[in-house]
């Protein structure tokens, strides 16, 4: 079902003011197809099975597509790595990359960098069905890498969406300060300075994500090293 114009959660008078509520988004990431507003859920599928454009996430009856990178895709699967080497050990949930996108609100899809959901946190302690391509569910932890287009107030936002919809853990790394931010809350954050360590012992319990080995790797691989 589309979404009315005047039911968005950031009613607009000018296209400025809506990518401004969106937190300020690149005009290059909003999709004007379907028209601003007026997105749905079938719509947000069939553009993202699609796979001619960059994953959309579903926010105020709009499509808006991911950032992207090359070299934070990289990164991306540098992290991936390490997340899904201790996975298979320990079996407590999946990792999502950034093509899977999560109904985290009945009307709105996002997506992060990473999100990890525990078996617990599913309905039954299964996976969704396949046909679902957007499945209700909530992370426990999302893993958001900056993109070189992901604005402070978008990042803003979706943090506290997630939070919202009950996430426990938002993990923010900048690749060029090779810092992250770990937040538990809107107004909970614990800055890791380059080099440091992340760490969610209730939903990850002996993982840890070293910021050193990451981008030590990384920037080997870049003729660093």
């Amino acid at each position: 079902m589309a979404v009315p114009l005047q039911n968005m959660l950031h009613p607009f008078r000018t296209v400025s003011e809506f990518l401004h509520g969106l937190g300020d988004v690149p005009p290059d990431r909003v999709r004007v197809v379907p028209p601003i507003g007026r997105a749905t859920l079938k719509d947000l599928i069939t553009v993202n099975e699609n796979k001619m454009e960059p994953i959309c996430e579903w926010v105020d009856g709009t499509l808006v597509m991911k950032a992207r990178g090359n070299y934070e895709s990289w990164l991306t699967s540098i992290i991936c790595g390490q997340f899904m080497e201790y996975l298979f050990e320990r079996r407590l949930g999946i990792l999502l990359g950034s093509s899977g996108v999560l109904r985290i609100q009945p009307d709105l899809g996002r997506s992060g960098t990473l999100m990890f959901v525990a078996w617990t946190s599913m309905p039954g302690g299964q996976l969704p069905p396949r046909e679902d391509s957007v499945p209700e569910l909530v992370p426990d932890l999302v893993l958001e890498i900056r993109f070189p287009s992901n604005t402070p107030r978008e990042m803003e936002r979706k943090r506290k969406e997630y939070f919202t919809a009950g996430v426990k853990h938002v993990w923010e790394i900048d690749p060029v300060s090779e810092s992250a931010r770990a937040y538990t809350g809107v107004e909970s954050v614990r800055e890791i300075p380059k080099g440091g360590t992340l760490e969610a012992e209730d939903v990850l319990p002996g993982f840890s994500l070293s910021l050193e080995q990451v981008f030590a790797r990384a920037n080997r691989s870049r003729g660093a090293g």
